[in-house]
């Protein structure tokens, strides 16, 4: 299969109702993000990445509502994006924030492809390390933690954070982009992630004020190592793959 390239955006910018809102997220790298737009709803969509029902709002549902997340992620900070399938929220965030140094983690070969040509396409080699494998195969990677570890609708909190939090540095944090039952699902795993060494989950509401719905992100901060005799390794996974059958088909976080 040819490899991806840079294409022409002036079709692929965001319809009228989300302009503004894309303009500030992005700033001047919204025609990048217009690029990665047209790589998601073309490429992404013949190889099974998109869904073509999510191809009219790719804007909305998916890059404005990752790129809002970057207003919780501090200056320079690293960045793994588990399950990252066609980018989501990794890439969104390499290109609204430069500054960033981001791993994106991905079990399946067609979307590792997908993603190391998406990354090339659009320049964000130097930024963007792409990663074949599932979140324990690369617990070892940073040699101190991640700062940040996201995922977007990839399992229940507990599990996810079984996988995640080995990922982070102490002090480092999950963001778990959710859906509405958000606040339910960290009441109903507190206990799990206090065992897994992570403190009180905080629910944050990204892009409130800019997009209707914000986006609901929860947080997750690691504070200690838990014992081995805890299962710190978490749940076996056995996935192959990280968002469930539709993994590919990005849902809203």
């Amino acid at each position: 299969m040819a490899p991806l390239r840079a294409p022409e955006t002036e079709s692929y910018g965001p319809p009228a109702e989300i302009a503004d809102v894309a303009a500030r997220v992005f700033g001047d790298r919204l025609g990048l993000a217009e690029a990665y737009a047209r790589l998601l709803v073309t490429d992404g969509v013949v190889r099974g990445l998109i869904g073509p029902r999510e191809a009219p709002r790719i804007w909305e549902r998916h890059l404005v509502n990752c790129a809002v997340v970057s207003e919780i992620i501090p200056i320079g900070a690293s960045v793994f994006d588990v399950g990252s399938g066609a980018g989501l929220p990794g890439i969104v965030l390499a290109v609204a924030r430069p500054d960033l140094r981001i791993t994106l983690v991905e079990p399946l070969a067609r979307r590792t492809a997908f993603l190391s040509e998406a990354v090339t396409a659009l320049g964000l080699d130097a930024a963007v390390t792409v990663v074949r494998g599932r979140a324990e195969d690369v617990v070892d990677g940073p040699p101190a933690g991640a700062d940040i570890v996201t995922a977007r609708a990839v399992a229940p909190l507990d599990r996810l954070a079984g996988w995640c939090l080995p990922l982070a540095r102490v002090g480092g944090r999950l963001l778990a982009l959710k859906g509405a039952s958000a606040a339910e699902e960290a009441a109903e795993h507190r206990q799990a992630l206090a065992d897994l060494g992570g403190a009180e989950p905080v629910i944050h509401l990204c892009g409130e004020g800019l997009i209707d719905p914000p986006t609901t992100v929860v947080e997750v901060v690691v504070q200690s190592r838990p014992k081995p005799s805890t299962g710190a390794a978490g749940p076996a996974r056995g996935r192959t793959s990280s968002r469930g059958s539709g993994r590919g088909r990005p849902r809203r976080g």
